[in-house]
């Protein structure tokens, strides 16, 4: 197991790091063993992102499967055509506010890893409690399950095949995180440019679903009008919708947080962004501000040309069942939603690139077993090992779930203990701003002051760690209509499993840092530090602790 060092302001150790364990190491009566490795971590400017890469980087984390496939059950959990309008302007909210945090944080520590960075700094003690509490959390739960299992489903629906779930439409799904992976791995600037080209595609795509809808609305379709808006606002029961209740609703803001996550992407790549503070508050609002406008103008075209019982059943293949209505269902109609499935692909590239940058860091900071190996850019300059990892649990999370719900199975449990680490994030925000003094002072609490580049309302962000809060509570009380199975499994399976992967990094961290040294007698110390050329250099010592 590996340890990394830090000094006491839960920043990186300081250049002169020999000293710095050499003291660690009196202070313990402990011998330092010789130096294990070094990684050099550098990136040439040609590879960092300026306003333009950031912007996409959100983008195609944000528009991927969510829009075309879950306002099926968010109209199923609230059976109202205006309450679900409502629900995606609140989730736009929301995600301002949840962005307004991160940029403050980010822009106070710009370094890649994101929330890991952020908990680091507040939650100090137990130290690494935190690192992997949420370590545990991004690993087995930071997958591109969901969005590989809507490439399958869609591209087997545009080649006339079936509609439901099916290891088929996995297979292919395995098939797309793979080129992924490794166009990311061999490749990685032909891998950015790809995710680029298809962030163009995707808003294009929605802005035709935008103008299609308008059509549909003006009578240009080809099924009788659904008569969706007259009474938008009344609640009702049909087949498959309406009457779910407190966890029903939670249930549709958690899909609908889903389709709006990757608003905090750029945040895990910030050691490869030129000029974070100013490509930051330019590029992160530009994209969430223009997907929060389409994604609500998306489901009024969808509400445009869908009734309402298919709607509710139409499960990932909501943008399927438009262009067909709209367009009919000859081959024109059917090439339409593979381009959906090269949208779902964007976003699966940008997932695997952010994530496998996160999963380095943890190498990085000697945080999991084999730290140098997750570390590592070999062979190609890319962290080609952080990507496998990504790769192997996303292939594990897309095939054991059996045919039948399982898309809204793994959005919810990917999407579900993001609420509690958000909860954290922002009582730790609201923390540093009733701790801040004057710049000359140290706050009461023996901290530097918080002076960040970019500060947040409190108000902003109190109604962020409130609806977070909401949205880990509520997943346990189960249903108003008392069925327990609504969904095909159990309704406190994903809020069980969620916590319980957080509670599993809890006990990992109990294991790293208190058994296993005691076992072995000795630990791997990681140093981070930043040469004079700025080139970030990791090195792993041993050290072996005995009384002298």
């Amino acid at each position: 197991m590996a340890l990394f060092d830090k000094s006491s302001n839960g920043e990186a150790a300081p250049e002169d790091s020999n000293n710095h364990v050499q003291k660690e190491a009196a202070q313990q009566n402990v011998e330092v063993g010789e130096i294990k490795e070094e990684n050099k971590y550098a990136y040439d400017d040609s590879r960092k992102l300026g306003i333009t890469g950031a912007v996409f980087i959100i983008l195609n984390k944000m528009i991927g499967t969510g829009i075309f496939s879950t306002p099926s059950s968010i109209f199923a959990a609230t059976g109202s055509v205006g309450i679900s309008l409502m629900l995606w302007v609140i989730g736009g909210f929301l995600t301002f506010c949840g962005l307004s945090v991160w940029l403050e944080f980010g822009l106070a520590i710009p370094r890649s890893g994101g929330e890991k960075n952020y908990l680091e700094h507040v939650y100090r003690h137990p130290k690494y409690l935190a690192s992997c509490v949420l370590a545990s959390q991004m690993i087995l739960l930071g997958f591109s399950a969901g969005n590989s299992l809507a490439f399958g489903r869609y591209i087997l629906y545009a080649a006339g095949n079936e509609l439901k779930d099916s290891y088929r439409a996995r297979g292919i799904g395995v098939a797309c995180v793979t080129f992924a992976v490794l166009l990311h791995s061999v490749a990685p600037k032909w891998g950015i440019r790809l995710f680029n080209v298809l962030g163009v595609f995707k808003v294009a795509i929605l802005l035709f679903i935008v103008g299609s809808g308008f059509a549909a609305l003006a009578g240009r379709r080809l099924v009788p009008d659904p008569r969706n808006f007259d009474n938008a606002f009344a609640i009702e029961s049909g087949e498959g919708y309406g009457g779910g209740g407190a966890y029903a609703y939670s249930n549709a803001l958690l899909n609908i947080v889903y389709s709006y996550k990757g608003w905090e992407n750029a945040n895990y790549v910030l050691s490869e962004i030129r000029d974070p503070r100013r490509t930051l508050t330019i590029a992160a609002p530009l994209a969430v501000g223009g997907v929060t406008v389409l994604y609500v103008l998306a489901n009024v075209a969808y509400f445009a040309a869908i009734p309402k019982a298919d709607l509710a059943q139409s499960e990932v293949i909501v943008a399927g069942l438009f262009f067909r209505n709209v367009f009919g269902d000859g081959a024109g109609a059917r090439s339409l939603p593979a381009f959906v499935a090269l949208s779902n692909l964007g976003n699966v590239l940008a997932v695997s690139f952010a994530h496998a940058r996160v999963n380095q860091e943890l190498g990085k900071e000697g945080l999991l077993p084999f730290s140098r190996l997750w570390a590592s850019n070999k062979p190609f300059n890319s962290p080609a090992a952080a990507l496998f990892l990504h790769w192997l649990v996303t292939i594990i999370v897309l095939l054991a779930p059996p045919p039948g719900p399982a898309y809204n199975f793994i959005v919810s449990l990917y999407t579900y203990p993001g609420a509690w680490i958000n909860s954290f994030v922002a009582a730790g925000l609201i923390y540093l701003h009733l701790q801040h003094r004057p710049a000359n002072t140290t706050t009461t609490s023996g901290r530097e002051p918080w002076t960040p580049a970019w500060r947040t309302w409190l108000p902003v962000i109190v109604i962020f760690l409130l609806m977070n809060a909401f949205l880990a509570i509520v997943p346990f009380i189960p249903p108003a209509d008392g069925d327990f199975w609504a969904r095909g499994y159990p309704y406190y399976v994903f809020p069980v499993v969620g916590v319980g992967v957080l509670l599993l990094g809890a006990v990992y961290w109990a294991l790293w840092t208190k058994f296993w040294p005691a076992v072995r007698g000795h630990k791997i110390v990681a140093e981070r530090v930043v040469d004079e050329q700025g080139v970030e250099v990791v090195r792993y010592r041993k050290v072996k602790t005995h009384v002298a």
